[in-house]
């Protein structure tokens, strides 16, 4: 069968890679893709959001199964836009991407079928967001209602910094019209943990647990970003927390879905924080995680593409997700200033350690040739570097020795990623 990806990041990279093993696939389309992917998949010059040319493209090559990887163009109808043509897409429809899409949906579904998570408000305007303000405890937690690139969101430890949040949010618009309205909810403490998990309407299927570190600065300091590392299994994501999370979270949101008739086909992302009182939903996703994809792709078994149909014809109950008995640390090359200012176009040199290193992965992210053919910089977050190991400690020891492998001219990274793991 013909596949095509849409996007081009690290997480489609690690998608591509795994879904280029399939036996099934015979031809592997991206687009628009990264010099990184291009390694296993031909990449099209067609952007995430030109629908029409994505569909056109499909058709004209016989593609048999579209895989749609980012939150733009989930949340914004791309599935809807394949289906209407008669073509096979994986990923939400428009109508239940909003469950990433819009965070006061969310709170809302959760609150109103018990879903477990922190007690919220929301505010179309941000007299009254700041009026809500003088009142509240602090910390507090502000975020954008709509897509932000996963950096929508502030902590707020003192109420001058809340007041200064609502300004950036919703009156200097730094996240776009993300900002119109804004969610304030509780501060919850404890750890978080990513779980991914394949949904085809009516069952969900869990992969392993992931940790993803936010944070742009060692320490967890610094600004959000889209991500500077993770690792997988989270150690302290237990089986006790497991099943309850299977009966309180994962199915009861599948079903709330289904019951305000927004069937979800895809994958869902939980963000959880693990509190005292138990695990709580910190946030939804839509899509696959950038950069858990690249810790959890490469310890899962399974064909994927065998998964993806059972997702998209509604057969998920015949699927067992196997995962490897190990672990995956993966840390992220960074171009130093980001997620703020940063330069682009640097040569990236190493690269070609990695093809011949088993259990390690470079995964691309902001990578492209320039004029003379050389892979250069493109991007805030460069490459994530990934690595297997019998457990997380000797996963994280050979991912940073990895990170040594390539080099470019502003590479940047945290030196604490899986820190966590020390603390077992």
């Amino acid at each position: 069968m013909k596949v095509l990806i849409v996007g081009g990041g690290g997480r489609e990279h690690a998608i591509a890679w795994k879904v280029a093993q399939s036996p099934k696939v015979e031809k592997l389309y991206c687009a628009p893709g990264n010099a990184g992917i291009a390694e296993v998949a031909e990449c099209v010059d067609i952007g995430v959001m030109e629908f029409d040319r994505l569909v056109t493209f499909a058709r004209e090559n016989m593609v048999d199964l579209t895989i749609v990887a980012p939150d733009d163009p989930l949340a914004a109808g791309a599935v809807d836009a394949f289906e209407a043509a008669g073509l096979r897409a994986f990923g939400p429809r428009k109508n239940a991407a909003i469950l990433e899409g819009s965070k006061a949906f969310s709170k809302d579904l959760m609150k109103k079928y018990g879903i477990p998570t922190a007690s919220y408000e929301t505010f179309d305007s941000a007299e009254a967001a700041l009026a809500y303000l003088e009142q509240a405890k602090m910390p507090i937690v502000l975020k954008a209602d709509g897509l932000a690139l996963g950096k929508g969101v502030l902590i707020c430890n003192t109420l001058k910094e809340a007041k200064m949040g609502v300004q950036t949010l919703m009156l200097d618009k730094q996240f776009g019209i993300a900002g119109n309205r804004i969610v304030i909810e509780e501060f919850m403490t404890g750890r978080e943990v990513s779980v991914l998990s394949f949904v085809d309407g009516k069952n969900i299927r869990v992969m392993t647990s992931a940790q993803d570190h936010k944070r742009a600065k060692d320490g967890d300091q610094g600004l959000n970003t889209g991500g500077m590392g993770t690792f997988s299994p989270s150690p302290f994501y237990t089986k006790e927390i497991d099943d309850f999370c299977r009966k309180y979270i994962y199915q009861p949101t599948v079903d709330a879905m289904r019951a305000e008739n927004r069937e979800f086909k895809g994958i869902i992302f939980f963000g959880l924080m693990l509190t005292k009182d138990g695990p709580r939903v910190l946030e939804y996703n839509a899509r696959f995680g950038d950069p858990e994809t690249q810790v959890v792709l490469p310890r899962m078994k399974n064909d994927i593409v065998e998964v993806f149909e059972a997702c998209i014809d509604g057969t998920l109950d015949q699927v067992e997700l196997e995962f490897a008995d190990n672990a995956a640390v993966c840390v992220v090359l960074a171009s130093d200033g980001y997620p703020e200012h940063y330069e682009k176009g640097y040569p990236i040199l190493g690269l070609e350690r990695f093809a011949k290193a088993d259990g390690y992965y470079v995964f691309h992210a902001g990578s492209k040739w320039d004029a003379n053919g050389a892979i250069v910089t493109n991007g805030g977050r460069v490459l994530g570097v990934t690595a297997t190991g019998r457990n997380l400690k000797e996963a994280r020891a050979r991912a940073y020795e990895a990170t040594k492998w390539v080099e470019f001219e502003n590479k940047y990274m945290r030196q604490d990623i899986g820190k966590a793991i020390d603390e077992m």
